[in-house]
């Protein structure tokens, strides 16, 4: 039997359906926006100089903040597992970690700029039902096409070897391809279409190996995005009712249980 008080946490902690879970939450974006905010002052020397004590201060009482919240969250949720090793629990604890390692390691606190993925609950929390339901199927799109783009990926790899081989034969170290792993970032770089021009071919035959690559690379972007596309096709719409045992949302409207653990919602 969980106790009252403990479901009543989690409503307002990982629900927003409630006035307590909504004012709790639009409060936590305000802290995370005013965090941000100042790792992004105390990153300008000028500032840092003439401010820097008081903005780290201002850190390290966001960071107790969120230290409590994020113990908050584990005592809320029945299983801690679940929530600490899911995206959002993996996403708290950095936002809190840098604070911590820069007590033994210097320069740390930049890294507290990634509280800004914090935000991500922004959509659920004022209701945006359809951007939810949209996120929500995109990450599933990536999920499904994760096989067939790890294979397009590994092919694309095998190309950029071979043309880093070839260029690394044909032009050589006087034109800058001075091995093939050098070759190989020439190779991905043409691509890509990003053109550093840090390497250039100068002979006929490697301009020509260069051209058939560029030109293999316009054809080669549309493929990632019509694997992607196809999975969007299966739209189904989501809630924005999190699983009171494993936190997981984007169930269907008319779930019941939820998908992953089959406990009531």
């Amino acid at each position: 039997m969980i106790p009252n008080w403990k479901n009543r946490l989690h409503e307002i902690i990982f629900e927003a359906d409630t006035t307590e879970g909504k004012a709790f939450d639009v409060t936590l974006i305000f802290f995370i926006c005013i965090s941000v905010f100042v790792v992004i002052l105390d990153s300008v020397n000028s500032i840092q100089v003439q401010h820097g004590t008081l903005l780290r201060s201002i850190e390290w009482f966001f960071t107790i903040i969120f230290t409590i919240e994020y113990l908050l969250r584990i005592v809320a949720v029945r299983k801690v597992r679940g929530y600490i090793f899911s995206f959002f629990g993996i996403v708290d604890i950095i936002s809190i970690l840098p604070s911590y390692l820069g007590i033994l390691f210097g320069g740390m606190q930049t890294l507290l700029i990634f509280r800004v993925l914090r935000l991500l609950r922004f959509f659920r929390v004022f209701k945006m039902a359809r951007y939810v339901s949209e996120s929500a199927h995109l990450m599933k799109a990536l999920k499904a096409s994760m096989r067939k783009i790890t294979i397009f990926i590994f092919v694309i790899i095998t190309i950029d070897l071979i043309m880093g081989a070839l260029m690394y034969i044909v032009e050589g170290p006087s034109s800058g391809f001075t091995n093939i792993p050098t070759s190989m970032y020439w190779a991905i770089v043409t691509m890509t279409t990003v053109g550093f021009g840090d390497i250039v071919p100068v002979t006929v035959f490697g301009k020509i190996l260069a051209s058939a690559l560029m030109i293999l690379g316009y054809g080669i972007i549309a493929v990632p995005t019509g694997i992607v596309t196809v999975e969007l096709a299966r739209h189904k719409d989501v809630t924005t009712q999190a699983c009171p045992v494993c936190i997981v949302e984007g169930h269907d409207v008319d779930a019941k249980y939820c998908k992953k653990c089959g406990s009531k919602l």
